[in-house]
């Protein structure tokens, strides 16, 4: 065993149990980020305690029931067999944990500003329950500076000291949901400790399970690092958004243009347009760097412009809708559409921060009939930002002939949009989804 730079009893000792994975992980929140991560130690060789304050996550967890359409129940009745993991909502279990990682919403506040409380939430009973020896990692998104600034004084209140007593590093999570070739495994995971020490067992953590490892110099650069890759993606979506706005004027498919672009195989990536963004990260991350960088005094014009762009494309779906139903001698006021998706990508079962709920409000306020299909949401959840209730409309003959429109908002690979084409009379498509499908008795409008 190669012994840690910075010489430390305890740090060896949690080294060591690394090393010969006889450490226990304890992850903090069981969702789409913290469950596949507990499934990954677990079958990585560690003992894996995954805590979480919502009872029913707890009960279906023990149940062998998986809450996550990706992850399947066999795959949740298969790691609680195999004794290595257990589900828990007592905070008293990490004492027994030789490492915590914390995997929390970071969701936005009403006035798009970071909201840290579920940060805050779990660094004050951790306080309570941390000893000697631990390593502690927060995986949640969040601005440089989180780490060391906000989660390092609330843990230290329990009168220990973060790099000398415990250890503490940021590792952002680069979870993407129903992805069929990057899971957690093969993901590389950038890591950066508050010290060296913190950072050694941190790598020495993670490349026990995952197949690639890269250290960063401190937390800051971790935390910016992924606040970088979100921000990279919500700028270039708005690009691609604001042009498919100026192509559609000028008559132009900004989706023939994309693939046209695509040919070049050096110099351009290819991202596409769409009904607005959705999702844990891209919507949100950016905003996270923008109060930052307020603080420090520096405007972010570049990154504000791109999610005001984005942010409006609700907006300009709403018009186009409009716009094609005036074609067929219909208002938007009384007629009857449909939502095609209303997760926030596709084949995946999460609505998180889905531009469809925007789009079905505004449908609405504007006095049209709503409804939505979406087979991996049978019931629109609560939201913290809406209040719309409506459950999932089969895709019947009768149904479909009875609706004035169909917006397609999210393409699941599920739907048959040849039929969807054969039994419609409108069709507004944001997604590009009727590409190379033709129906003498439906209309096809670019949303």
């Amino acid at each position: 065993m190669t012994p840690l730079k910075t010489k430390s009893s305890l740090a060896d000792q949690l080294l060591q149990r690394l090393r010969l994975r006889t450490a226990t992980v304890s992850i903090i929140g069981l969702g789409y980020v913290g469950l596949p991560l507990a499934e990954t130690f677990a079958w990585g060789g560690f003992n894996v305690v995954g805590f979480d304050i919502d009872e029913e996550k707890i009960a279906r967890l023990k149940a062998g029931e998986s809450y996550i359409r990706h992850i399947s129940s066999q795959r949740i009745s298969e790691l609680r067999d195999s004794e290595r993991f257990s589900a828990t909502a007592d905070a008293g279990c990490f004492r027994d944990a030789d490492v915590i990682v914390i995997c929390v919403p970071t969701p936005l506040t009403e006035t798009r500003e970071p909201d840290l409380s579920y940060i805050e939430g779990t660094a004050r009973m951790l306080k309570d329950h941390i000893r000697l020896g631990q390593l502690i990692v927060l995986e949640s998104t969040t601005y440089p500076g989180t780490t060391e600034d906000l989660l390092k004084p609330i843990l230290e209140k329990s009168g220990l000291r973060a790099g000398v007593d415990f250890f503490l590093a940021f590792s952002p999570e680069r979870e993407d949901p129903g992805n069929p070739v990057y899971s957690t495994r093969n993901i590389p995971k950038v890591v950066g400790g508050m010290n060296a020490v913190s950072r050694e067992l941190a790598v020495a953590l993670y490349e026990t399970v995952v197949e690639g490892v890269i250290p960063v110099s401190s937390t800051r650069v971790a935390e910016a690092c992924k606040i970088l890759e979100n921000t990279y993606r919500a700028v270039n979506i708005a690009l691609v958004n604001e042009l498919k706005v100026i192509f559609d004027s000028m008559g132009i498919d900004v989706w023939e243009v994309i693939e046209a672009a695509k040919s070049k195989p050096f110099g351009y990536q290819a991202f596409y347009p769409g009904p607005g963004l959705g999702g844990h990260c891209i919507p949100i991350d950016p905003f996270y760097l923008t109060w930052i960088a307020r603080k420090h005094g520096v405007c972010t014009r570049f990154i504000e412009l791109a999610g005001e762009i984005n942010t409006a494309m609700p907006n300009y779906v709403i018009r186009r809708t409009g716009e094609a139903l005036n074609e067929d001698g219909k208002a938007l006021k009384g007629s009857k559409i449909c939502v095609l998706g209303v997760a926030y990508k596709k084949n995946v079962d999460d609505p998180r921060e889905s531009p469809a709920f925007t789009i079905l409000e505004m449908l609405q306020a504007r006095g049209a009939e709503v409804s939505y299909h979406d087979p991996y949401v049978p019931v629109l959840p609560k939201m913290r930002h809406h209040q719309i209730q409506l459950e999932s409309s089969p895709l019947t003959e009768e149904f479909a002939a009875s609706q004035d429109c169909f917006l397609i908002v999210t393409d699941h690979s599920c739907i048959d949009y040849r039929w969807l084409a054969k039994h419609s009379r409108l069709i507004v498509d944001t997604r590009n989804a009727l590409a190379g499908i033709h129906s003498p008795t439906c209309r096809v409008e670019k949303g």
